[in-house]
Formats: structure tokens, sequence, C-alpha cells
């Protein structure tokens, strides 16, 4: 029994120190660029969850840490298949470091784009996010959709470099409700 224990001890002690050692990659030898530390979608929110509200705004928190070498320059929000397709005001997007909030120093927003299409909204930011910063994007819709659901967004981001690699940051919930007077 011991036996197995040192070496469940051993093996976790060499994992932990390989996984601490700082890496210095980043960039393939091809070019393209990665994030060797990854960023976290840390929260997400609407500030109206009412079905059909016009002034909604949905802002999106990540972090970048200091390991991720790479800064972050480019965010994907990809709906879902939803019940009702949010339209999206692209010339509306904000990005900031902190939190909703706790707004610190705006970003630059170099282009944010909604394509219809493949219900897909774009935000490159310029310049890039530094590795270290916690920070915010707001998209704001045309209107929340018509039908009480919750709604998808898949997140991607990506580090700068013309031939980054997009990192899957998870999935986006957001619940709408009909009230009825």
């Amino acid at each position: 029994m011991f036996p197995l224990l040192s070496r469940c001890l051993y093996t976790s002690l060499l994992a932990g120190l390989w996984l601490s050692q700082p890496s210095l990659a980043g960039q393939l030898s091809n070019g393209q660029t990665f994030f060797n530390a990854p960023p976290m979608l840390l929260d997400y929110a609407s500030t109206y969850t009412v079905v059909s509200a016009n002034a909604a705004k949905y802002y999106f928190t990540f972090s970048l840490p200091p390991t991720a070498v790479e800064p972050l320059a480019k965010v994907v929000f990809q709906q879902q298949p939803n019940p009702d397709q949010i339209q999206f005001q692209a010339d509306q997007t904000i990005a900031f470091l902190g939190t909703q909030n706790n707004r610190g120093t705006p970003l630059t927003v170099q282009s944010a784009t909604w394509d219809a299409n493949s219900s897909q909204v774009t935000v490159i930011l310029d310049p890039p996010v530094p590795p270290g910063s916690t920070f915010s994007i707001r998209l704001q819709p045309v209107q929340n959709p018509d039908i009480p659901s919750t709604y998808q967004f898949r997140v991607f981001a990506y580090p700068s470099g013309s031939q980054s690699q997009a990192m899957d940051l998870g999935v986006a919930r957001f619940q709408f409700y009909r009230f009825y007077d």
C-alpha cells in the first residue's frame, strides 16, 4: 500500500514540476501563434433578461494569465443554434480592462463585425490585450430575442499574429424570460 502511495506522490510531484515550468513557446516554426496558457471566460451577463428588450447589453469578462506569453488580439462570439437569432449592432461594441462593475482603462476596438449568415460577432483589439490582464467586451444586440429560452454563444480567443490558432473558451449561456402583467 505504501509503495503505491509513494509512487502516486512522486508522479504528482513530477507533474507539478512540469506544469510549473515557464514555457517560452507561443509560436511554432511555421509562424502559427498559440496560447500556451489559455485565457479564461470568467463571467458573462445581460443587463436585461426580458425578451424583446431593446436596451440590453451583453458583457463578457476574460482573464489572460501572465504566463500566456502571446497577447490576445481577437475574440469571436459564435451563436449556437438558438430558437431566435440575436442581431447585433457591432459598431456599439466596446472593450475595457476590468469587469462590468469595475471598469478600467478603455481598450481600442480596431473592428467589430456582425455576420448574420454565420451568426457570429468578431472583435479585433489593437493593440492586443497583454498577458496578465482581466478585461471585458460589451456587445449590444438590436434587441433581446423574442422567444423566451436559453441562448448560447461559443466563445473563441485568438492570440496576436497573422496565423493565430483559436482557443475555445467554452459556451456562454443567457436565459431570457417573458414576464406577464
